[in-house]
């Protein structure tokens, strides 16, 4: 299997170049381009995955459902989101874009993040089939719950969790929450 390359990109995000993944995550990291997935089930709980002990940055901590980085030469942030969750998590999920964002955040003196990631949403009630090497552990918690657990215990939480919960409104998401799950049932 080849190395994974990654698109580089400017503030604005314009591609400016590609680079090994590796690469990308060495000392303070190079800005490239990633995803982040949130999703619910049918009870508005949120799925939690626990990063495998295989991961380089920040290996057995808390996170989203998936994060990943789309791949040199075409694929856009919606086809790398779609094709993580399948990966990651075994399920189909119809996802949403919610907004994009920008963070840096350094692991110990390993590496660091450095990205403009795009996140989106989804509702699915289906069973996960955690893909092992990706994920270590998996639960469906409480929104309100999950917010109480990183103000307790931050340093158990992704940096870009963290980060993409404070830029969310909490009762607009439950109306998005809300809409996606009615528009999946009318499909």
């Amino acid at each position: 299997m080849g190395k994974e390359i990654l698109f580089l990109v400017d503030e604005n995000d314009k591609i400016i170049g590609f680079e090994e993944k590796k690469k990308c995550h060495l000392k303070n990291g190079l800005l490239h381009r990633a995803i982040f997935v949130l999703l619910f089930n049918y009870q508005d709980q949120f799925l939690l995955t626990k990063r495998s002990k295989y991961k380089l940055l920040w290996p057995l901590i808390w996170d989203g459902a998936c994060a990943s980085h789309p791949k040199y030469p075409k694929e856009d942030y919606f086809d790398c989101a779609k094709r993580r969750v399948k990966e990651e998590l075994g399920i189909f999920c119809p996802l949403k874009y919610l907004f994009k964002l920008r963070y840096q955040a350094k692991y110990k003196d390993i590496g660091s993040e450095n990205e403009i990631c795009a996140i989106f949403i989804g509702v699915c009630n289906d069973k996960i089939k955690p893909n092992k090497k990706e994920i270590a552990d998996y639960k469906w918690i409480d929104f309100k719950e999950l917010k109480k657990e990183i103000k307790k215990n931050p340093e158990k939480f992704s940096p870009w969790l963290k980060k993409t919960l404070r830029k969310l409104n909490f009762s607009n998401l439950l109306d998005l929450i809300k809409k996606l799950r009615y528009e999946k049932n009318r499909d």
